[in-house]
């Protein structure tokens, strides 16, 4: 599955020579991708990249073989979401992304993102290479990027 989820303005950094150059805010969504591994046992990781002011990310949802184990606290990290749905996948990552980013900026309960994300079932081979590839080549279209914005 392919997400992107926006955020309202181009905090997360800056593109340069077709590279992104994230700020700091940007490395604290990237690890808090990251991050989503090492708290949710039925999730792998893929593609994925911070761009200026969105997120793109494939993701895998599989099955961990826990059954009903999957609602007790994880010892690896000291907690686990019960709900193993896409949507609070992405509210997690969002929400612990928000709560670090409003402390660095001094600005605690302030909206860093639009609502709602798009997400895409991929289907095959082909077309999560194409996603692949559209993901890591994000930084050299930006400027042609529907959520450019120019500064």
């Amino acid at each position: 599955m392919t997400i992107c989820a926006w955020n309202k303005d181009c905090i997360f950094g800056d593109v340069e020579n077709a590279e992104i150059r994230m700020s700091e805010c940007g490395q604290v969504v990237r690890n808090e991708w990251l991050h989503t591994e090492n708290i949710r046992s039925n999730i792998e990781l893929d593609a994925f990249i911070v761009m200026p002011n969105h997120v793109h990310g494939i993701l895998a949802i599989v099955e961990d073989g826990r059954g009903v184990l999957q609602y007790a606290t994880s010892k690896k990290c000291g907690f686990s979401s019960p709900s193993r749905t896409l949507g609070s996948i992405i509210r997690g990552l969002k929400s612990s992304a928000t709560k670090i980013i409003n402390q660095i900026r001094n600005s605690p309960g302030v909206p860093v993102w639009q609502r709602n994300y798009y997400e895409h079932i991929i289907r095959n081979e082909t077309e999560l290479n194409k996603i692949r590839e559209y993901i890591i080549n994000n930084p050299l279209n930006w400027k042609t990027d529907e959520n450019y914005m120019a500064d």
